[in-house]
């Protein structure tokens, strides 16, 4: 059989490991997908040293792939949202299907996309957005699609979780960590995407989406970095029993879905919680399974390519079936998408950590449990430690049973009124994942 012609926009990192892992593996994919595939072009300004692109003819205008009548399948590895959009959607103009990396691209840009590919009859394949090379798209729309999802949470950037992971492993500061994932190339040059949990929001609105069968709605997401967390609440949470992990959260309620990124502490004997350094990992709970855990290399050259490769195949695999009888893009059939609304934060249910410094005087921890107790807020556990030396305040750390976020604020507010309690009040939600 004929082979399928590929091009590939894009040779960097991933770009230049799809092409290896085409090349290096081609017997075994002509194997699963029933005919060969074929890099035919590739689109690139800079060269990549770990690639040997031999003879495959290369351009350094996309647009020269998107337009060749050769290429069955354009693979969009090019980044950002302007460039990467105008690319995917000239493709599917042309009839072609689209692989792409890109989870900005999709979390903002895929509703649009998706309809456009669905008039086109192409395929529109994601797998690699999310998590890397773990294949937790495919396990969540198809593996689990006798389930009604009720939860995910997953650590889905990995340079987040190098930074935690060293705090506490090592005792460093956000600081001196996150320049060092820089000098390691874990981290851009301007880390925002990452340390601000934009990067992890994308991701976690793609999962949403196929989890729940709902639209994308990435500017509904409430998202909350690492940068203030310090070293003290790293070492107050482990003699609490938690780890503190950058964790997105998605959750089915009656009232809707909440779509959160933010620190989160985790019971240290959950399986997630030992997920260390640059790994990602994404727990889902279904009501037949029960949860289930995906772990591995949330980015990387091979990683990376492995799902770009996964998805090169299966699109190879769908190209002769009717387009009405192909696996949904979002999961669920376009016609049935849910409308339940997205939760803002302050409606959606947690237990929190807080850390108040107080002043050493009698009545304190009465004053606190006090407020807490008028918002209908129970105390799991409190731990008061002995006055600083340099300033005299005491550190009141405890944890709440879980609460809407919306009294919680009404406590902080109230705490941070009294004059005996010191700077801000430390605020971190707690998951069981249980």
């Amino acid at each position: 059989m004929k082979p399928v012609k590929v091009g590939i926009c894009g040779l960097g990192t991933v770009g230049g490991g799809t092409f290896n892992v085409l090349k290096r593996n081609a017997e075994e994919i002509a194997r699963r997908a029933g005919r060969g595939i074929e890099v035919a072009q590739i689109a690139t300004r800079h060269p990549n040293a770990k690639c040997d692109t031999g003879a495959t003819p290369i351009t350094a205008d996309i647009f020269d792939v998107v337009n060749n009548p050769e290429i069955d399948i354009v693979v969009e590895l090019i980044g950002g949202y302007t460039l990467a959009k105008e690319l995917v959607l000239k493709a599917i103009e042309n009839g072609k299907h689209v692989v792409t990396a890109n989870k900005a691209l999709i979390a903002v840009h895929g509703n649009e996309i998706f309809a456009k590919a669905r008039e086109k009859g192409v395929i529109v394949a994601f797998e690699a957005s999310v998590a890397g090379g773990i294949p937790v798209i495919k396990a969540i729309r198809e593996g689990l699609a006798g389930n009604r999802i009720n939860w995910l949470a997953g650590i889905i950037n990995g340079t987040g979780n190098f930074i935690l992971t060293e705090m506490r492993e090592k005792g460093r500061t956000f600081e001196e960590v996150l320049k060092e994932a820089q000098e390691l190339g874990y981290a851009e040059a301007d880390p925002t995407f990452d340390v601000e949990g934009i990067d992890a929001a994308h991701k976690l609105t793609i999962l949403a989406s196929i989890a729940f069968g709902i639209p994308l709605q990435f500017d509904k997401a409430y998202t909350e970095g690492i940068a203030r967390l310090t070293t003290t609440d790293v070492n107050y949470a482990e003699a609490l029993g938690y780890r503190i992990k950058h964790l997105g959260v998605a959750r089915r309620t009656d009232a809707g879905i909440e779509l959160r990124v933010h620190p989160t502490l985790i019971p240290a004997d959950r399986l997630i919680a030992n997920v260390n350094g640059v790994m990602n990992a994404v727990m889902v709970n279904g009501d037949a399974v029960g949860s289930t855990l995906y772990y591995g290399a949330g980015a990387g050259m091979e990683p990376t390519a492995s799902a770009v490769v996964a998805d090169l195949v299966d699109v190879t695999r769908a190209l002769t079936t009717d387009p009405n009888n192909r696996v949904p893009h979002l999961a669920f059939q376009p016609d049935s998408l849910s409308d339940h609304p997205i939760l803002p934060i302050s409606a959606c249910e947690s237990a929190y950590y807080l850390r108040i410094q107080a002043k050493d005087h009698p009545g304190v921890l009465a004053q606190v449990a006090s407020i807490l107790s008028e918002r209908g807020i129970n105390i799991e556990s409190i731990m008061q430690k002995e006055a600083e030396e340099q300033d005299g305040l005491v550190p009141v750390i405890l944890v709440t049973h879980r609460v809407v976020e919306q009294r919680i604020d009404d406590s902080i507010a109230a705490l941070e009124k009294l004059d005996d309690v010191v700077d801000k009040v430390v605020r971190i939600r707690v998951e069981q994942l249980n």
